[in-house]
């Protein structure tokens, strides 16, 4: 039976403050609830952004901020993805995905660390080995995060394994030519898996400059943006704060992959 869904991308600039970035994330899920949500999707480093040092705020997922966020989602009855740290071994953090509400309670943890543009993830990030996916409203959500737009595997699994989207929280780091690959990605991997793509990225930071890094950390260029099966952008975000809302269903998921079974077809 083909489902559909209402789903929110609160772009937003997180802080360094894991409590503040919590009421950004109870705002952000009261107005997408008021607008007939059902998934509101944060970004990456919705915990606390980069650029800080991230084990001494990192917590279990059963720790308090991961237990408000569940609060937040039971209160709105919503599915709320939201990026955090949780503790790893050898003194650094997981880069995780708490995905919890509508009977859901689970985790991603990011499996291809940004070591890339000057910058080393894995330097004090642990990466994840596992794929996800859940199922909502009788469509099924795969889960990715930010560095990982760029291994276009990770999608075209996650579409075999049955996902029908795949939800990727992002702090997408500024700089030349920066912006331009996160679209052409975006619509890239839709485009390989034929699945709905919901990205949601950090906000470009106030008086930033979208083509100039702006020091080492990834701080968001923003450009949330839901895009269907066949590459085409339903809706996106601008670079300041906002919340961007798409309808999404499993039928023009079921009419990509007849039109262009890339998936059946594919070979190697």
């Amino acid at each position: 039976m083909a489902g559909s869904l209402r789903v929110a991308l609160c772009q937003l600039s997180t802080t360094p403050d894991p409590g503040n970035n919590l009421e950004l994330v109870r705002s952000g899920a009261a107005e997408a609830a008021a607008a007939g949500a059902q998934v509101v999707v944060f970004p990456e480093a919705t915990m606390a952004c980069f650029g800080i040092p991230l084990r001494p705020l990192a917590e279990g997922l059963e720790g308090r901020w991961a237990t408000e966020v569940r609060r937040i989602a039971a209160q709105y009855e919503l599915l709320v993805v939201a990026g955090m740290f949780t503790p790893a071994p050898n003194d650094r953090v997981t880069n995780t995905l708490l995905i919890t509400g509508r009977g859901v309670d689970t985790y991603y943890d990011k499996i291809h660390l940004y070591d890339a543009f000057g910058f080393q993830e894995s330097a004090t990030v642990a990466s994840g080995d596992r794929l996800v996916s859940v199922e909502v409203e009788g469509m099924r959500l795969g889960f990715a995060t930010c560095y990982d737009l760029r291994f276009p595997a990770l999608f075209t699994r996650l579409a075999a394994e049955g996902a029908e989207a795949v939800v990727v929280p992002a702090s997408w780091g500024a700089g030349p030519g920066k912006l331009r690959q996160w679209e052409l990605l975006v619509r890239a991997r839709a485009l390989d898996s034929t699945s709905w793509v919901l990205a949601c990225g950090q906000a470009l930071p106030a008086g930033a400059d979208v083509e100039q890094a702006g020091g080492r950390a990834p701080t968001g260029v923003g450009h949330s943006m839901v895009v269907d099966p066949l590459g085409t952008v339903q809706v996106a975000a601008g670079s300041a704060p906002e919340v961007v809302l798409a309808g999404i269903d499993s039928a023009r998921v079921a009419d990509a992959r007849d039109s262009v079974p890339v998936l059946a077809n594919q070979r190697l």
